[in-house]
């Protein structure tokens, strides 16, 4: 699974406008799990470039400060200054084509789909909400506390990040 996703992220061509927001906007996902609606919403202020982090509000409408992972840093900073058009808007991604707007939700979860069939990777739904559950899983196993998963991910409740990482927390307490 960790190969489908960095084969997703790496079918990006970097060298065009689409490609480097994409693959900007893929390794947020991938790499924070964030929702759909985080991405679409996030300003450039919201980008703190000296902390190395991204300040966003969820469905809980509370800001959470979340830590900006290298890889996913660069290739938002060269979207933003390399590739991203010279327009007077504070969303941090926008569309490519006029009239340029804030990327939607439903943008995001398209440049999912694109980007799953770009990789050849056949999933039954293959929308941004499919990278948070990669994004949960992928910290699991490399370790991550199910508590500071529950943090990044934003969840009320232990139980519910549980079912983003197909943990059985009741098990888990018995070990």
């Amino acid at each position: 699974r960790a190969e489908e996703l960095e084969r997703l992220i790496a079918g990006c061509d970097t060298t065009t406008l689409i490609g480097a927001r994409d693959r900007s906007v893929l390794l947020l996902l991938v790499r924070l799990g964030l929702r759909a609606g985080d991405i679409a919403a996030l300003k450039l202020g919201d980008i703190d470039w000296y902390q190395g982090t991204l300040c966003v509000c969820g469905k809980n409408r509370q800001a959470s400060r979340l830590p900006l992972p290298q890889d996913a840093g660069e290739a938002l900073l060269d979207y933003l200054t390399r590739h991203r058009p010279r327009v007077e808007m504070t969303d941090a991604f926008l569309t490519t084509i006029a009239p340029i707007a804030p990327l939607s939700r439903w943008n995001v979860s398209e440049v999912v789909a694109r980007a799953l069939r770009r990789a050849n990777i056949n999933v039954p739904a293959g929308g941004a909400h499919l990278l948070r559950h990669s994004a949960a899983t992928a910290m699991l196993r490399a370790g991550v506390p199910l508590e500071a998963i529950s943090a990044v991910l934003r969840h009320a409740s232990i139980e519910t990040t549980a079912v983003y990482t197909k943990v059985d927390v009741e098990l888990l307490r018995l070990v």
